[in-house]
Formats: C-alpha cells, structure tokens, sequence
C-alpha cells in the first residue's frame, strides 16, 4: 500500500530509538523534526503520518502539532509514541510492550488505511455524478460507540468515563459482547476486570481470526497478556478510568472516521439515494420508493406494514444511533429513512401487521443496550405500527402513524 507521502518523525533529542522500525519494516522516507518547528513541517512537508517520540515533548508544541494535523485533509494520522500525560483527542497512543517496538509499523498501516480510504472518497465526492452526497458533519469523537465488557468494580467508574465521551454499550460476558458485534456497529472494545486472563486470551484470539473485527480498536485494562496477537489496534492502558477513557478515545475515534467514511462511499456508490450518515435511503428516495410499493402492492396483492421508531429530541445521539442499527438489521427487502422530527420510518413489504410487530420489537430490544453520558440514556424509542389499507394512499398510511404515537412493542 502506497504511503501518499513521508513520515514524519517529531522529536526533542534527534532520531528516537523507533525510527529503526520503520526502517526496517522498510517504510521511507523519514524525515526529522523538533516539537518546535513540528507544526510548520506538517504543512511543508505534506506527509502522510506524523509520529511523535513522546518522553519530554513540550506540552504546548504538541497540542500545536494535534492542531496542525486535525486540520490536513485527507485525514492525517497523528501517533503518539511512548505518552505520559493527557491526549489530545486526534492523537493515537502507542506503548512499547517490553521496550520493542515491532508493532508500530502495523499499527501506523492500519491509520494508513483510513487515510487512503478518506483520500478514495475525497475524490470520489469530486465527481460531478454524486455532488448530492456530502461527508456527514458529525465529530467523529462524539459518533463513536464503544463496547465495554467486564463485571468488576470499575465497571460503573468505566462506564460514566467512557459515556461522557461517546456512546457505551455494556456487556458483562463474552456472550453478550458476541451478540452486539454482530448486530451492531461497533467502534472499539474496552475490556475491564472480571475475567481470567484465560478467557480473555480466547476472546482476543476469535477476534483476530475474523477479519471483520481484526482492525477494531481493543483496549486492555490489565497487563496480564501481552499484545502478541494479530491486532494492529490492540493497546494496553492501565490507570483511573479518566485515564482508559482519554488514551482509548483516538483509537476508537480513527475507527469512527472509517465507518463514517465507510458509509459515504456507499452513499457515493449509490448515486446519492443513501444518507451518509445512516445508510437508510435520503427523504426523497424515500418517498418515492414508499409510493412504488404501495402501488405495487395495491394492484398485485399482499401485504404492507411501517413502523415509526421515535425517539426523544433532547438526545439526538439516540436516533442516529437507532437509524444505524436499523440499517444494519433491517430485511434486503425493506428499507427506511431518517425523518426531521426525531423518528425512523421503515416500511417491511410484504409483511401483515402482526409480523411488523414482531419485527419491530426485535429492532427495540436492540437499541435498548446504549448509554450516554453519567446518567447513562438509553436509546429507548417509542413505536407505532400500522398496515396498508385498500383505499390508503402513501399520505394516509403514514399518518395513521402518527395517530397513536405512544403505542410501543415491547
């Protein structure tokens, strides 16, 4: 995979001791810079990571350099080598496990990765064919959603300090954590106390085997196992919660971006018909598709039932976060959209009432597992369901949606 350009290393005291792994990893060209004038090489230079040897880096010059590479588009992979203090939010963490350093050249592949996909976009979007689809203009921080499991007592602790950042689904079992990677968008794993470094060694060990998690962010909270797995985003951090919480969120916020990222290439791929920040269809294809289907079924026969998902307005977080698990879960045959007033719509063809109940209620059982925030708010949505009618027209069928707000499949 092409770099797009050099790396850049940021150092106080000449070439720090990991620029030898790089080197090996034959990863070229490196070029040098102190923390003083690191701010002024990103824009000279153009590279495509920058990554600062952190032992005695000046505070403040570093906080310029986080500035200076959140602001480079594509996105600019910022990796922080060796931390000790706070980190900025667009600055990933590496530490050395027993002073090697073997793992940052897979660790900086993989931030490679999401900046060639953000560079593929970026260009893609610059095509006149897809100019209605646009990068959702969401904080990646904020959008993230992460999986916390453990059952110790700093579970709670974790779980208010994770919240306050991004979104937390909780799980106290391996089980559990199986259900929601597969039914969800996940975008790191903190694991906490409550389990043997037995069971933990096969967790992390299924997880590399599936290809579909192995670039997923994986936070230890123990030094029991070494990081030997075939996990580039694996990283161990011990220490308060506020600690875990504030080294965790660059990782899981890089795999924010590649989803968001992900889920607009889709929407470029589709001609603009996806909302980029859901993967459910735009307002308009919405529509039209509603009347298709309600014509069709009128004059061929069958069943047609929606749903309303809605959703509390003073938590914004809770529809997006609902929008995308339908979108994941939702039949190949149905399809929905986002609405202004806080609520999913989704229309299930070929589907009676009865069975749109059942479905529905699945989808709610789903959305039920997310906190934010120290209060810990649930994306619990109130539901109404109706079927289509012979004498309903699209207007009517989903106005009667909206007679019985408070109906909710339970």
């Amino acid at each position: 995979m092409s770099q797009q350009g050099p790396l850049l290393i940021i150092a106080e005291t000449g070439r720090p001791s990991f620029a030898a792994a790089l080197e090996e990893a034959r990863m070229f060209p490196l070029i040098d810079a102190d923390f003083s004038d690191a701010a002024r090489a990103v824009a000279q230079v153009h590279p495509a990571a920058v990554l600062a040897d952190m032992p005695g880096a000046d505070q403040a010059h570093f906080a310029a350099l986080a500035k200076a590479t959140a602001a480079q588009q594509p996105y600019l992979p910022l990796i922080a080598v060796g931390p000790e203090g706070a980190m900025a939010e667009n600055a990933i963490p590496f530490r050395p496990h027993g002073g090697s350093f073997d793992r940052l050249p897979v660790r900086l592949r993989a931030a490679l990765r999401v900046r060639a996909l953000h560079s593929t976009v970026l260009r893609r979007l610059g095509e006149k064919a897809v100019a209605r689809t646009h990068m959702p203009d969401i904080d990646p921080a904020r959008d993230a959603t992460v999986l916390l499991i453990g059952r110790g007592g700093c579970y709670p602790a974790l779980s208010v300090a994770l919240g306050e950042r991004m979104g937390v689904v909780g799980a106290f079992s391996v089980e559990a954590a199986a259900n929601h990677l597969n039914n969800r968008d996940i975008n790191g794993i903190v694991l906490g106390e409550g389990f043997s470094a037995r069971v933990t060694d096969a967790l992390l060990t299924v997880i590399s085997e599936n290809a579909r998690f192995r670039h997923l962010p994986i936070v230890l909270t123990s030094d029991e196992l070494a990081p030997s797995y075939d996990l580039p985003n694996l990283e161990i951090i011990c220490g308060a919660p506020a600690r875990i919480a504030d080294w965790a969120l660059p990782l899981i916020r890089q795999h924010a971006i590649e989803i968001q990222l992900s889920r607009t290439l889709r929407a470029v791929e589709a001609n603009g018909l996806l909302d980029p920040k859901t993967g459910l269809l735009t307002p308009s294809a919405f529509n039209r598709d509603l009347a298709t289907a309600v014509s069709e079924t009128q004059s061929d026969g069958g069943g047609l039932s929606v749903a309303r998902f809605a959703f509390d307005p003073q938590h914004p977080r809770a529809q997006l976060d609902g929008a995308r698990i339908i979108s994941r879960l939702m039949r190949k045959m149905d399809f929905g959209a986002l609405q202004s007033d806080y609520s999913v719509i989704v229309v299930f063809t070929d589907t009676d009432l009865r069975a749109a109940h059942g479905v529905a209620r699945r989808l709610s059982a789903v959305m039920r597992h997310t906190a934010h925030g120290k209060r810990g708010q649930r994306t619990s949505p109130r539901i109404s369901v109706a079927t289509l009618l012979p004498t309903d027209t699209p207007k009517s069928l989903l106005a009667r949606l909206y007679e019985n707000p408070h109906r909710e499949a339970v």
